[in-house]
């Protein structure tokens, strides 16, 4: 049985060995250096030779890897040539885009750029599912994922899009009557309104190196985070927002920020899609306009 090998993994071996670095090589293709080492092993092994030769400081191409590197040059460019004939063939995006995201960050985030989508190509329609499972986009026809969180190893692609920030909330009216609030230890004499999917919270707060874990139990412990920035907004307590969903209210003065130096670390956002390759326009233009809207 012939051994199959994908144009994904093609890229990334090409990358690798002109960046010299399985680190530069994730930076080029958006993406992170263990994937692209998995990718490179995962190649070698379907093939049965070793394409490179790995040292602590350095990447060399073997004598098969040099003239396996030089095919795959050969046929990405073809592929390459190919697609922008056909692009060209197609014009302008058109069809039915299929996208999914998850609830919160559809309607707050994915929502705007759907609407600027429209508004510049006149020929797409949009049929939208968001939900708070990860859909198998290739067995259930979605053209585009938003997901929200580390991407687990698989065989799609993805661009990373931009990271959510989070901070500590409270409105004006709370913090007036509410014990002074000056550490992340200052907490603990608060009520604070916790996020958690499973019914059990905390928080893990940084401040550059520092660190510190927020774990009384919550006046109120929710499932959504639009019942946070409610129940933060009704003046209930200390919430843990996304700075997205806060931002609007914090210019009104209805909420606060506290301790604005303490957050938790960033969590990160990308657009996952089926091959870089053979992108169709109406795919194309949305990830392009995604990624130039997040920036």
């Amino acid at each position: 049985m012939a051994t199959t090998i994908d144009l994904r993994e093609m890229e990334a071996f090409i990358a690798v060995v002109q960046h010299g670095s399985f680190t530069a090589a994730a930076d080029a293709l958006e993406t992170d250096k263990g994937r692209v080492s998995r990718t490179i092993t995962r190649l070698e092994e379907k093939l049965g030779v070793t394409l490179l030769e790995r040292s602590t400081r350095s990447l060399r191409l073997t004598e098969v890897g040099r003239e396996f590197f030089e095919r795959c040059v050969s046929v990405l460019t073809a592929v390459e040539e190919t697609e922008a004939a056909i692009a060209n063939q197609l014009g302008e995006p058109s069809g039915v885009l299929k996208i999914t995201a998850g609830p919160e960050f559809g309607t707050w985030v994915v929502d705007p750029w759907i609407a600027e989508y429209l508004a510049l190509y006149p020929k797409v329609q949009v049929e939208t599912e968001y939900t708070n499972r990860v859909a198998d986009i290739i067995h259930e026809g979605f053209d585009v994922a938003i997901r929200v969180g580390p991407l687990s190893d698989s065989d799609l692609s993805a661009r990373k899009l931009s990271e959510i920030t989070y901070g500590l909330y409270a409105s004006t009216s709370y913090l007036e009557k509410a014990p002074t609030l000056l550490t992340p230890e200052d907490l603990k004499t608060h009520d604070l309104i916790m996020f958690s999917p499973r019914g059990r919270a905390s928080w893990k707060l940084v401040n550059g190196r520092e660190s510190a874990v927020v774990g009384k139990a919550a006046r109120c412990v929710v499932n959504n985070n639009l019942t946070c920035l409610a129940m933060a907004s009704a003046s209930l307590g200390v919430a843990l927002l996304p700075d997205f969903m806060a931002k609007d209210r914090l210019e009104s003065g209805q909420l606060k920020r506290v301790l604005p130096d303490w957050s938790r670390i960033p969590v990160p956002v990308h657009a996952v899609f089926t091959s870089t390759r053979f992108m169709a326009p109406k795919v194309r233009a949305f990830v392009d306009l995604a990624v130039a809207a997040s920036r």
